[in-house]
């Protein structure tokens, strides 16, 4: 009786064992490959699930992990997973030297983002994914920098990331992997290279401020010559407007006074002929007076002198002597 109860107990024990064994839960976003008798036989999903512990067994991988520590120095760790994890994976490569088209010799660290999207693939078609993903990119990389100069690395990292996500996806495929994008962090040149461009770029910059200035103190002189330029045509045609408002001004008065010297001899010739007299004769002693008068009437004039023609003078003097008495008042 006690064996039997002893062979029971065992039997329990082996069944809650199996059951153990048996009895898989697996987490969101992961998975297991299962195997039976060494070949492949299905991949288990989230949730729980069942296998036979000595007939089936899951299938390992291995992974590589880069963490760093506190001195901030690269650490790879290596685990064998029997889990593969679905969710996108960053990868952090570590810096390697490339050399460029120009024979200048550079680090470069990427970063990778990749996740597997057949983990059947996975195992089967690569021994050891993250190192050949790692050798796939490190090799790419150094074909895409070998293409290109130094300054063309430099101010290409969009199509250099393009450039090597494309070529990565296409061979990663193979291994049921999706390289979802690439990212060069750090392109570090030689210290004499970085010197150099240094020296250049602070050389630039010296002949675009130089420039600036050039171009601000040609600008100054053409504004100021332009203002200049423009005073001076504002003067001009200030002055100008002035010439011409002094004679029209000039004109209009002269317009006036001969309009009142032509009324004046209207009237004084009316006044003559309505008395009998010669206007004409009238007219000549006035304007013969008035240049006599002109003649002796300046500041520095000491001699009084009679013209020549002075009996006429005297003749014209007496003609309007007879002319205004008969005038009628």
């Amino acid at each position: 009786m006690q064996a039997i109860i002893f062979l029971f107990m065992i039997l329990v024990v082996l069944a809650v064992v199996f059951v153990a064994k048996g009895f898989k839960i697996i987490q969101q976003s992961e998975t297991m490959v299962i195997e039976r008798l060494g070949r492949y036989d299905r991949t288990l999903s989230s949730g729980v699930n069942m296998i036979w512990p000595v007939v089936d067994r899951p299938r390992t991988i291995e992974w590589k992990y880069v963490k760093s520590d506190v001195a901030g120095r690269p650490i790879i760790r290596r685990e064998t997973l029997s889990r593969i994890d679905l969710r996108e994976t960053v990868y952090d490569f570590p810096r390697q030297n490339v050399i460029t088209r120009d024979n200048v010799a550079i680090e470069i660290n990427a970063l990778l983002y990749f996740q597997i999207t057949d983990p059947k693939r996975a195992i089967y078609e690569v021994a050891n994914l993250p190192d050949a993903i790692e050798k796939l990119t490190q090799t790419t990389l150094r074909n895409i920098i070998g293409e290109l100069d130094l300054d063309h690395t430099l101010s290409s990292r969009d199509t250099i990331n393009n450039k090597l996500r494309a070529i990565l996806d296409e061979a990663a495929d193979k291994w049921g992997v999706k390289v979802n994008r690439v990212e060069l962090q750090d392109i570090i040149p030689p210290a004499d290279v970085k010197g150099a461009m240094e020296k250049q770029m602070r050389a630039e910059r010296d002949r675009r401020a130089a420039i600036l200035e050039a171009e601000g103190a040609k600008q100054s002189s053409i504004l100021q010559a332009e203002g200049v330029q423009q005073s001076e045509i504002n003067r001009a045609e200030g002055f100008k407007r002035a010439m011409i408002l002094k004679a029209e001004g000039e004109a209009e008065a002269r317009i006036k006074v001969a309009q009142g010297e032509a009324e004046s001899v209207r009237l004084i010739t009316q006044a003559i002929q309505a008395s009998g007299g010669n206007p004409a004769s009238y007219l000549i002693a006035l304007k013969y007076i008035e240049a006599l008068r002109d003649m002796v009437s300046g500041k520095d004039n000491k001699v009084v002198y009679l013209p020549y023609e002075a009996t006429a003078l005297l003749g014209s003097v007496g003609a309007i002597k007879d002319i205004f008495p008969k005038i009628p008042g």
